[in-house]
């Protein structure tokens, strides 16, 4: 097994919201589909059949509910976090941890989303 995660979702209580603010804050693109009558899916930027995938996803048949606890996703923050970290408040979210080092294994942040999620953010620089 080459990766122990391949594909995440994070739970949003409005799409269109999440959509807005993870577009800015990743400086991405974001297409929302269907999920079968289950609720919507906004697929998060990653290259098809290559690392790990994934998704905004509201639905409350499927009972997705944002938390600040819990397990915590972290994002790719490109080649310097700090970038992605920036548009965090602007876009309506909160900063909660500023950029950190982790030694050799780079930098890391928090922030909590427009939904409540607690989102973690990576990068080397």
């Amino acid at each position: 097994m080459a990766n122990a995660l391949n594909w995440f979702e994070i739970p949003v209580a409005d799409t269109d919201r999440a959509k807005a603010f993870y577009s800015t804050v990743l400086d991405a693109e974001l297409t929302t589909q269907d999920m079968m009558g289950e609720g919507l899916m906004t697929i998060l930027p990653y290259q098809n059949g290559q690392g790990v995938g994934g998704a905004l996803v509201q639905s409350e048949s499927l009972q997705y509910t944002p938390s600040q606890t819990g397990s915590v996703i972290y994002l790719n923050g490109g080649d310097d976090l700090s970038v992605p970290l920036s548009k965090v408040e602007s876009a309506g979210g909160k900063v909660l941890a500023e950029k950190m080092s982790i030694g050799e294994n780079g930098f890391i942040a928090f922030f909590l989303d427009t939904e409540g999620n607690k989102v973690g953010l990576h990068s080397m620089n």
